[in-house]
């Protein structure tokens, strides 16, 4: 027995060991950061600020590869399945880290178990927005007309599953409420109807609709965030307009596969925090309606761990299938 117990812990000990050297020479080569989206979108655009950082404080190649599919989760599978050398990296968001595997049979991977999780990066409520033809100036007046008009009140979103469906949803269970759900294909859909007035209210990302709050051609009535944000100045929580605790926030963060040596975390935690800290990347990501974050790997673990029941239990109430 006091044999075995020193093999193992001389293994660990080798294992720390190679793990720290090879931490002292990363990295050696060009990393590669999976987007789990189509460039041009609030993942890629977040990859590929932090991917040009990395580069410019390392001297080392960032390579962005856009992997669109299964809302996310086929470029998530790749980068679950990669080495755990510290040399792929993913964008992960609440998405597929958190809603897929309760929407898509096809996904492959445990959001637990199969990711190295690195650092918090993004945090963003989302925002209430209704026409301005709607008889409510305030999210208390928005309540009230939905219980009013049970049923009548009508809101998009982009999919069953999708954040700003879940969003909604979570709200008429929270008030014991109904509203009727408009799906669209996507977010630029939900925007275009709610402007021309052929729905009532979104519940939406806030670079999807921020312009049109600012311009009056929609009425921004509250976050769903903890509290609010200075992005949108004066605008007060769901939870402070009549429904205590309501909370639903969007979130990116770093990912690598499971099994990266600690070292190796422990070095991309500390300099993608360091960037996530300067001035022009805050606010590069404020232009995107998004605010800069940071974390442990624990804390960012202990998120997933948390949000992966909330969004099944969500799920199974509202009896979305699998796909």
């Amino acid at each position: 027995m006091r044999h075995t117990i020193t093999i193992s812990a001389l293994a660990i000990g080798i294992a720390t060991l190679a793990g720290a050297a090879h931490a002292q020479t990363y990295p050696a080569k060009a990393i590669r950061v999976v987007v789990p989206f189509a460039p041009g979108g609030t993942s890629d655009i977040i990859g590929r600020t932090l991917g040009q950082k990395l580069s410019e404080a390392w001297k080392q190649p960032v390579i962005m590869d856009n992997r669109a599919g299964v809302a996310g989760s086929l470029g998530a599978s790749i980068a679950a399945k990669s080495p755990p050398d510290g040399y792929t990296l993913l964008v992960g968001n609440v998405g597929p880290i958190a809603v897929n595997n309760q929407i898509y049979k096809a996904v492959e991977y445990d959001s637990i178990k199969d990711f190295t999780p690195i650092t918090l990066a993004v945090t963003a409520p989302q925002i209430v927005v209704v026409h301005p033809t709607v008889p409510a100036k305030t999210f208390k007046e928005f309540n009230a007309l939905v219980k009013k008009h049970s049923g009548k009140i009508t809101y998009g979103s982009s999919g069953p599953g999708s954040i700003s469906h879940l969003c909604a949803e979570l709200y008429k269970r929270m008030t014991k409420t109904d509203m009727l759900h408009v799906p669209f294909k996507a977010s630029a859909f939900i925007t275009t109807a709610v402007l021309a007035g052929e729905i009532d209210a979104v519940f939406s990302d806030m670079a999807v609709v921020l312009p049109h709050v600012k311009a009056g051609r929609l009425r921004a009535l509250a976050v769903t965030g903890p509290k609010p944000t200075p992005l949108v100045p004066g605008v007060p929580t769901v939870a402070d307009s009549g429904v205590p605790g309501f909370n639903m926030t969007s979130w990116w963060g770093m990912f690598g596969p499971a099994g990266i040596p600690r070292p190796i975390v422990t070095r991309l935690n500390t300099e993608l925090t360091r960037i996530l800290k300067l001035p022009d990347v805050r606010k590069t990501f404020a232009t995107l309606g998004v605010d800069a974050a940071t974390s442990t790997p624990e804390e960012l673990a202990a998120l997933v761990k948390s949000e992966v029941p909330k969004y099944a239990k969500l799920i199974q109430e509202i009896g979305i299938p699998k796909q």
